[in-house]
């Protein structure tokens, strides 16, 4: 940005800040007028910093899916395969909006931080873990730093940048996280068959740490003197109980114990009048966790509710495809990262220009052209069987990546250029909130599909197999373990094989299901062109 162009906009800034909602506080003031005066080196060492932090994200997301089957081969527990991702992305999700608030009202850089504290320290006993319970709670403590990781580097780049800038360097963040996207599967499936799976989770810890110095030392704020601070912890507390029960109602739907299905109804009825309830708390709260004004913007409406749809659609292919070559079609960890690369190359590409697309043609097409791929995509995908090829698998990847590069730059330039500067933080943050929720419902709601159909397959299943090889019927998680794989007879192999595969087709037609409603909703995002609303009048900025 030139000289010219940053003194103008605080010229801007000062001159209508008035107009500026009083509850925004002094701290946020300040905040803002230091991101308009950021020195163009400081601005590429923080933008770096992010980025890396962006690299952690996509080694989380791919490696630790690549290398989950040989998890299960080491640890046990098919049936709670999902539970691994859905700890994780159950509490990154329900505390990002609280990272969003608590950085609007505290700065960026602390909390930044924290968070990727946090985030190493669970990758650290993640690789320690010695049964799948202890990865699962471990997990879960990854998660809280993870939602921090994922939301500030989001806010960050949005405070420093116009939105010129913006579709430029979200295009390189989405380019940066499809390419260590596909460095993370080629990694983590060398990791797992030639060191440790644990390693898979060490990884992260040299870059997170690197993340941490370079956003120390570069993101510079002013000191937050801002009096009479408040924070809506009874809306956080609801809301995440709320969260939580939900989730949780969800998976214990796939449990085969007889009483996991009373547990389950019960904890999701009583998410109904915990909703009613957030709902009333966060009209009376003076600062809202979840400001509900928000929803009267039409671009944070329906990118929100895409968002979360893709997003479900989304971390499903990224969790079950690994599973489905490495069961179905049967290969190692290494050659499964391979063969999710295309997936992941094509969403590098479209992500990289993404950017530059939506500033032609605008947010609305390139969102309904991406979900529509997606669609496809998973069209493809259920169509699979334990008879598929390698290649056609890499076919339909194709598709669903294409249209992942597509979607979430747009969905995230539109919202951030819809509001107040004083809402970017938790406008973003929600923004990432709905998504990550997406995510953990879509896992969650697909390993309950894969989890009950799998049970009923291997209770019907014995035919053509001798009294004796029956009990690995029982044993499902041999068949992502290519050592116990070579031992099992054609019969009992061609069972599990089958079997894995008719539970993932339902699977996939799951997500088939959730991509269809996700183009629906596209169609309602607005046609307005794209606008960058700091060239605007800074008061007439924000939600009508």
């Amino acid at each position: 940005m030139k000289e010219g162009s940053i003194i103008e906009d605080k010229e801007r800034l000062e001159d209508n800040i008035h107009n500026i909602d009083s509850s925004v506080g002094s701290s946020a003031v300040e905040s803002m007028t230091d991101a308009l005066t950021i020195s163009h080196t400081r601005r590429i060492f923080i933008t770096m910093g992010v980025m890396i932090g962006m690299f952690l994200a996509a080694i989380e997301a791919t490696a630790v899916s690549t290398a989950m089957p040989t998890v299960v081969s080491s640890l046990g527990g098919l049936s709670i395969y999902s539970w691994v991702f859905s700890a994780y992305f159950l509490t990154s999700t329900i505390t990002l909006p609280l990272w969003g608030k608590l950085s609007d009202l505290y700065g960026r850089r602390i909390f930044y931080i924290i968070g990727i504290t946090i985030f190493l320290l669970g990758s650290a006993l993640s690789g320690q873990s010695n049964t799948m319970t202890d990865l699962i709670i471990y997990r879960a403590l990854q998660g809280l730093g993870g939602g921090a990781l994922l939301t500030l580097g989001m806010i960050i780049v949005g405070e420093i940048f116009s939105l010129k800038e913006r579709a430029k360097v979200q295009g390189l963040f989405g380019g940066v996280w499809g390419l260590s996207s596909i460095v993370g599967p080629l990694i983590g499936g060398f990791l797992t068959d030639h060191i440790s799976w644990r390693w898979v989770f060490y990884l992260n810890i040299p870059f997170g740490l690197i993340a941490a110095l370079v956003i120390g030392f570069s993101l510079k704020e002013n000191h937050f003197k801002a009096k009479n601070i408040y924070l809506d912890y009874r809306g956080a507390i609801i809301l995440m109980t709320l969260i939580t029960l939900l989730l949780v109602g969800l998976m214990l739907i796939g449990k085969e114990n007889s009483l996991s299905l009373p547990a389950a109804l019960l904890m999701i009825g009583v998410c109904i009048p915990l909703f009613w309830l957030f709902i009333s708390t966060e009209k009376r709260a003076k600062d809202p966790i979840l400001p509900l004004d928000l929803f009267s913007n039409p671009f944070f409406r329906t990118s929100a509710a895409t968002g979360f749809l893709i997003s479900m659609a989304m971390f499903g292919s990224i969790t079950f495809i690994p599973l489905f070559i490495q069961g179905v079609i049967g290969t190692t960890a290494t050659r499964a990262g391979t063969i999710l690369s295309p997936l992941l190359l094509t969403w590098v590409f479209f992500s990289s220009i993404s950017g530059r697309l939506l500033l032609r043609f605008g947010y609305r097409p390139l969102i309904i052209f991406g979900t529509a791929l997606v669609t496809i995509g998973f069209f493809l995908l259920s169509k699979m069987n334990e008879n598929t090829s390698q290649g056609i698998a890499i076919i339909n990847m194709i598709f669903v990546g294409c249209g992942m590069g597509m979607v979430f730059v747009p969905l995230l330039l539109a919202v951030q250029n819809s509001v107040l500067r004083s809402q970017l933080g938790i406008a973003t943050s929600v923004t990432q909130f709905f998504r990550l929720i997406g995510g953990t419902v879509g896992v969650t709601v697909m390993g309950v599909v894969m989890s009950t159909y799998m049970h009923h397959g291997f209770s019907s299943l014995s035919k053509g197999v001798k009294s004796s090889e029956i009990p690995y019927l029982k044993s499902p998680d041999l068949i992502v373990n290519p050592l116990a794989r070579e031992y099992l007879s054609p019969e009992v192999l061609g069972v599990l094989k089958g079997v894995l595969a008719h539970s993932l087709h339902y699977v996939f037609l799951t997500g088939l299901a959730i991509a269809i409603l996700a183009l629906i909703s596209a169609f309602f995002v607005p046609k307005e062109k794209v606008r960058d609303r700091r060239d605007e009048n800074y008061g007439e900025i924000g939600l009508k």
